[in-house]
């Protein structure tokens, strides 16, 4: 049997990350050949990875990475079984590899066949699932390329990435604030003009049935009801809808005695409120049309328009779980 030195178990250890005992008992299974000790690891991984496949890995980093020139960024989620794995400082070090890697590819597919140190992506993770002892995957790759990328991270949890179509002053400042509005409010499109009509139809009668049944429930114990919207997004209210809102709180102005002369002061607030209160689907996930975290009279479409003449060209969002 080959002598096994120290030197090299140190060697294999550094190079895969595996625990000493591991790669010792790798070298000696080998017979002392470093690159088949490699080996046995991956297929002790391998193994590893097999028996916990159907484990939930719910934990674990969300980073990203922006190129030099601010005009590419990524993503992604590197997941792991326990909160005890993410915390420690080789696998933080592997998500910042591996988000490095990913830079260069444009999609997940593509990533995890990309090489890492002399085997792919892919096999690193069997080979880390091995070392680590829980499941590891990429969970999440998101990519955005456009005239000017920031980028958010909170906490490892979450990260966000947007991209710009032009480059204007204070670009860095206007993206990493837009990414920490992605981030914190989760909103999945630009616009309500990205929805289609089932969708907003679908959503309409969810929602609805929701708070008619907490209502329910809130009627029971005497407590105030919700209000139960008729409309939950900007593209259900057209301009015969907005019309009739009009008349309907100018009727209620008028039941109430409220002057004639006065109304033009109260009817374009209870226009406003009306609006609120019946595109909150708007609100939840279109980011342009959320309140800005930072200032919330204002929207986020208008906090965009101060920095002159750009637009948001897209963004993504990754997370744990």
């Amino acid at each position: 049997m080959a002598e096994i030195k120290s030197a090299d178990v140190a060697k294999l250890r550094k190079q895969t990350g595996a625990g000493m005992m591991d790669c010792k008992n790798a070298l000696v299974e080998a017979n002392g050949d470093f690159e088949a000790a490699i080996t046995v690891l991956r297929k002790k991984g391998q193994k590893v990875a097999a028996k916990r496949a159907d484990r939930q890995a719910s934990e674990g980093i969300a980073t990203a990475k922006i190129n030099a020139e601010n005009t590419a960024a990524v993503a992604i989620v590197l997941a792991c079984e326990t909160d005890f794995v993410a915390k420690n400082e080789s696998f933080k070090k592997l998500a910042s590899d591996f988000s490095d890697i990913a830079l260069n590819y444009s999609d997940k597919s593509s990533f995890l066949v990309a090489d890492f140190g002399g085997m792919t992506v892919a096999e690193k993770l069997v080979e880390q699932t091995g070392v680590i002892g829980e499941k590891i995957e990429i969970s999440s790759f998101e990519r955005v390329d456009a005239s000017y990328v920031g980028a958010y991270i909170h906490g490892g949890k979450i990260a966000a990435i947007v991209g710009l179509t032009a480059l204007v002053d204070k670009a860095d400042e206007l993206t990493k604030d837009l990414a920490m509005q992605v981030a914190s409010m989760g909103a999945t499109t630009l616009s309500y003009k990205d929805f289609d009509a089932e969708f907003i139809a679908n959503e309409t009668e969810a929602r609805i049935a929701v708070i008619e049944k907490e209502n329910i429930e809130l009627g029971r114990l005497g407590k105030t009801l919700k209000n139960v919207p008729e409309y939950i997004s900007m593209s259900q209210l057209s301009d015969d809808v907005i019309a009739g809102a009009k008349l309907a709180i100018e009727a209620q102005l008028k039941s109430e005695g409220k002057p004639e002369q006065i109304w033009d002061r109260i009817v374009p607030g209870k226009i406003e409120r009306f609006v609120a209160d019946n595109t909150t689907l708007d609100q939840e996930q279109c980011l342009l049309d959320q309140d800005f975290i930072k200032d919330e009279s204002k929207s986020v479409a208008d906090y965009i328009k101060s920095y002159g003449d750009v637009e948001v060209s897209s963004f993504k969002r990754v997370s744990l779980g």
